[in-house]
């Protein structure tokens, strides 16, 4: 898709509309050929460009018609999420705009009502860039507020400075942060995440007291956690957990503007305490999650798809399957245009592998609702991701005797990911891929022994005690259990906790 016709995308039935009574607005002129080739995009018609310009030679113009196109639905898309936003902070800037239009046009005593009101806003929100902005204002015009004390005022304007500049070290430290961990993830880069984090924080001399706060420990939870998914060990980042637990249990109370890291704080205990099986301590966090939700409806739209997905992968783990498909299937029946594709697609997979471990054929049309390409997996989830998915494609066609599909999808992973999982020292999934290979060419392997302790052997790996890796093994001990996949991977759960 291309960047205009994502752009369109974006807009529901009703916007389509405002924008089209938008372009008529701005046309200046009867034969402007724009809203011609928004409808034909729509249609998603190949004949466009032969429909707008009669001559091929017309190129040019075609093109040019786009850019304008482009850019008049950008300016569109800014007016409408200015508009339509009910955030705090762009209520700070709204006051910020009009504080100045009407120092501008000799309203000072208003106008600085307005800028008191902004400041107060974007401190509470931490928001030190848009307060510098709104600083700046006043100071510039101090003169005409007698009320106002210039020094204190000073004094206020230099110390956000600081912030500024402690904000500015942070957030480089992040996007350092989060190169390394590209590398990790694509370039299999050995490193120990508390060294690397270390070496950071004197790298950008960050003191350690400008960490303990919720954005910024969310930011290294987020780092952590990735880091534990790609090793696909959560003990790793046992340290980083507790240090959180405990700054949750410090906090006397939680801001609005911190109520969005400290939501994504606890999603980040919960998940480490699912991965690591500890279900109580899981369940635990996602109740204080439920509840800062429920309190704050706005943040429902973020976080609920995903908290149902942790909800129901507790329950599954924990022997309660029926309430797991039934959260998973309730939760899809919640997904709008507002929800993020991954954690619909989350949900999604979950569902399939639930499915699929009771020998339910559903899974097969769970399945087909994957469409996009790897490629378009590995852009949007992850590498990580998109190899479970597929192997789990792989598991299920295997199970439910699809031999030939399964084959076929077996060659193309290998094609696709063997150089990249044998790069990133993931030679424990490509000999489990070989032991499956083998299973397609001749079924009854699984009843020798042989096979059944390259299986089981498995099961000593510690990258392997993660739950999701778990329930890969279990799939193919229930072929000669005869048992359901759930009931042997709950079975080695239960007694690896």
């Amino acid at each position: 898709m291309d960047t205009l016709s994502e752009l369109i995308s974006q807009l529901g039935v009703a916007e389509k509309k405002e924008f089209l009574n938008f372009l008529h607005k701005k046309n200046k002129r009867n034969d402007v050929k724009n809203i011609r080739l928004f409808n034909l995009l729509e249609t998603d018609d190949i004949k466009r460009i032969e429909k707008i310009y009669r001559s091929a030679k017309n190129k040019d113009a075609y093109h040019a018609l786009r850019k304008r196109l482009h850019d008049n639905l950008l300016l569109f898309l800014s007016q409408k999420t200015f508009e339509n936003s009910n955030s705090e902070a762009y209520e700070a800037l709204r006051l910020l705009v009009v504080s100045r239009f009407l120092l501008e046009n000799n309203s000072a005593k208003t106008a600085f009502k307005c800028l008191a009101k902004a400041e107060k806003i974007a401190l509470g929100l931490e928001q030190f860039s848009l307060l510098n902005e709104i600083l700046l204002l006043r100071l510039q015009f101090t003169y005409l507020n007698t009320s106002e004390n210039l020094e204190e005022l000073t004094e206020r304007f230099l110390a956000n400075q600081k912030n500024i500049e402690r904000e500015a070290k942070l957030n480089i430290a992040y996007a350092f942060l989060r190169q390394e961990l590209q590398d990790i993830h694509l370039k299999g880069k050995v490193v120990n995440l508390t060294e690397l984090i270390s070496k950071t924080i004197k790298k950008y001399n960050i003191a350690i007291r400008d960490l303990m706060n919720y954005k910024s420990l969310y930011q290294i939870l987020f780092i952590a956690n990735e880091y534990a998914a790609i090793h696909q060990n959560y003990s790793l980042i046992e340290s980083y957990i507790r240090k959180s637990h405990q700054f949750i249990q410090d906090q006397a109370e939680t801001s609005n503007y911190q109520l969005f890291y400290h939501l994504h704080i606890l999603y980040y205990l919960a998940n480490f305490n699912l991965r690591n099986k500890f279900f109580s301590a899981s369940k635990r966090y996602l109740e204080q999650m439920m509840d800062l939700m429920q309190e704050h409806k706005r943040f429902s739209d973020v976080f609920y798809l995903r908290h149902q997905l942790l909800l129901a992968l507790n329950s599954h783990f924990l022997g309660e399957p029926k309430e797991a498909i039934d959260l998973l299937r309730h939760a899809l029946t919640l997904v709008s245009k507002k929800s993020k594709q991954e954690d619909v697609d989350d949900l999604q997979i979950c569902l399939t592998m639930f499915l699929a471990q009771h020998n339910d054929n559903a899974c097969l049309r769970q399945l087909a609702r994957f469409t996009h390409s790897d490629a378009w997996y590995e852009k949007k989830l992850g590498m990580l991701w998109t190899i479970r998915k597929n192997l789990m494609e792989i598991l299920i066609h295997a199970q439910f005797e699809n031999i030939e599909l399964a084959t076929s999808r077996l060659k193309s992973f290998k094609r696709r990911y063997k150089t990249y999982l044998l790069t990133t020292n993931e030679e424990r999934v490509v000999n489990f891929v070989l032991l499956i290979e083998k299973y397609l060419f001749k079924p009854d392997i699984v009843f020798e022994k042989t096979f059944q302790n390259a299986i089981l052997k498995m099961l000593h790996v510690k990258e392997n005690n993660d739950i999701f890796n778990l329930s890969f093994i279990g799939w193919i001990m229930a072929w000669w259990e005869r048992k359901t996949p759930y009931e042997v991977t709950l079975n080695l759960i239960t007694s690896r906790k």
